[in-house]
């Protein structure tokens, strides 16, 4: 059985914040980006514009994921401007191919849904590629991203 529960404690957030950039990124992060990591979730939990997850399976803890809320100016494609995007979502290996982050994935569109978000982004790896394409995402050709800021 798969439980969420939204995850607000700051020491839980960067936790799973540095498996993710380890595993995700392959990566040990340093201690300046797990501060601005920290700096982040302050403002952002305060303001409201992030939520996370976490997913545990028989007790034990097995994924987590993120929301960040926005506003772009509002479009034909998104009459209220609210934009969500999707981070941080991850699965350990132990647990992966069991629904959790089909299930993560799923409570984070629910909760952009509820905040009246009519975009909803992501960043995806390989291997994390069926997982949104199953749940209607789909690939952006006309986005670019400037690489070198």
């Amino acid at each position: 059985m798969i439980e969420l529960r939204p995850v607000e404690a700051l020491p839980q957030l960067l936790k799973w914040r540095r498996e993710v950039i380890e595993n995700v990124f392959d990566t040990s992060p340093s201690e300046q980006l797990m501060l601005e990591n920290q700096s982040f979730y302050r403002r952002h939990l305060a303001d409201g514009s992030h939520l996370a997850f976490e997913a545990l399976c028989d007790n034990e803890e097995a994924g987590c994921g993120s929301l960040c809320l926005y506003d772009e100016l509002p479009s034909p494609d998104n009459p209220t401007g609210r934009c969500g995007y999707l981070m941080n979502i991850y699965v350990r290996n132990k647990f992966r191919e069991k629904g959790v982050g089909h299930a993560i994935v799923s409570r984070l569109i629910d909760e952009a849904k509820i905040r009246n978000c009519h975009k909803i982004y992501l960043e995806t790896t390989p291997m994390g590629r069926h997982l949104y394409e199953s749940l209607g995402f789909h690939d952006l050709p006309d986005m670019m991203k400037l690489s070198e800021l």
